[in-house]
């Protein structure tokens, strides 16, 4: 394995991937970011992230670490559809190359504040969601873009011939259905009947 010119250091706490490193970007060092959300604010806003190597079915002659590192970003943009970034100590394209497909964290405290109304996604995956009369309609599992807005994709287990059944359903994530957020109860109230 090469020596790595990263910082080892474990994941925090509340570490929260936002991307992965697709590939090298030019000849300088940079590379491009694929980020997991149209939202890369945190991303954009961090001059500290976390990374640790691909998932093994993708680290096949990986070598640049072998476990969490931390590293200073040096200059960082938004560019076409994705981020392109310079890293402390990647000076040239070759090691820009070598950290194809590593995954970056942040730490979940580090995100900048949203304004009222807003929220990450990752704050509202594992919130109970219920209609205004109070009946139990799922916890949210995924959120899905769907241009103009987005969807909440939620779990449930509803009784259907006797026998409990894992079910999804999908309620739109607007002012129009969403009655409330509460994320200090983990709870999303929401303006749809249990047979929509």
């Amino acid at each position: 394995m090469s020596p790595s010119p990263f910082e080892p250091a474990p994941l925090p706490v509340d570490a929260i991937e936002l991307g992965r490193i697709q590939d090298a970007w030019g000849i300088k060092g940079w590379v491009r970011i694929q980020p997991h959300s149209a939202d890369t604010d945190a991303l954009l806003a961090s001059t500290t992230w976390f990374l640790q190597p691909p998932e093994a079915r993708f680290a096949r002659g990986f070598d640049a670490f072998s476990d969490s590192v931390r590293v200073q970003v040096a200059e960082i943009k938004p560019h076409a559809d994705g981020v392109v970034a310079r890293l402390e100590s990647v000076e040239d394209r070759n090691t820009a190359e070598a950290l194809k497909g590593v995954r970056i964290y942040l730490p979940r405290s580090a995100f900048p504040a949203t304004p009222e109304g807003e929220y990450y996604w990752v704050d509202l995956i594992g919130l109970a969601v219920v209609n205004r009369q109070g009946e139990p309609m799922g916890v949210v599992r995924d959120l899905m873009p769907t241009g103009p807005h987005s969807v909440l994709v939620l779990e449930s287990t509803d009784t259907a011939e006797g026998e409990l059944q894992a079910t999804e359903r999908m309620i739109p994530f607007v002012a129009a259905y969403v009655d409330e957020v509460d994320l200090k109860a983990r709870r999303i109230v929401v303006d749809w009947q249990t047979d929509y």
